[in-house]
């Protein structure tokens, strides 16, 4: 059973940073992509950033210049880099794999932007 774990999450100020991790257990190198979704209250999940190997990325147009994804494969590791942080980036952080045509997720982590 594959479990990702996500950790990093917490309340900044507008204009602040913070990394957010999400931990496989099993290689990430099994993993041609990989994701990380967030979910704002009372709205549908959305796609924030994807990586796939060797490392092409793709990011939603909200957070286009402010946010970085990475992964490190020796650690079965991905990040998010997030900058200059807004308020309406105030959601639970969600990391995700596709293994054998299912998509698993972590448990997410909370970010809290204030303003």
């Amino acid at each position: 059973q594959v479990q990702l774990v996500e950790s990093g999450g917490g309340l900044v100020q507008s204009g602040g940073s913070l990394r957010l991790s999400c931990t496989v257990s099993k290689s990430s190198f099994s993993f041609n992509v990989m994701y990380w979704y967030r979910q704002a209250p009372g709205k549908q999940r959305e796609l924030v950033a994807l990586i796939s190997t060797p490392g092409s990325t793709n990011y939603a147009d909200s957070v286009q210049g402010r946010f970085t994804i990475s992964r490190d494969d020796a650690k079965n590791t991905m990040f998010l880099q997030m900058n200059n942080l807004r308020p309406e980036d105030t959601a639970v952080y969600y990391c995700a794999v596709d293994l054998y045509g299912e998509r698993l997720w972590g448990q997410g982590t909370q970010v809290t932007v204030s303003s």
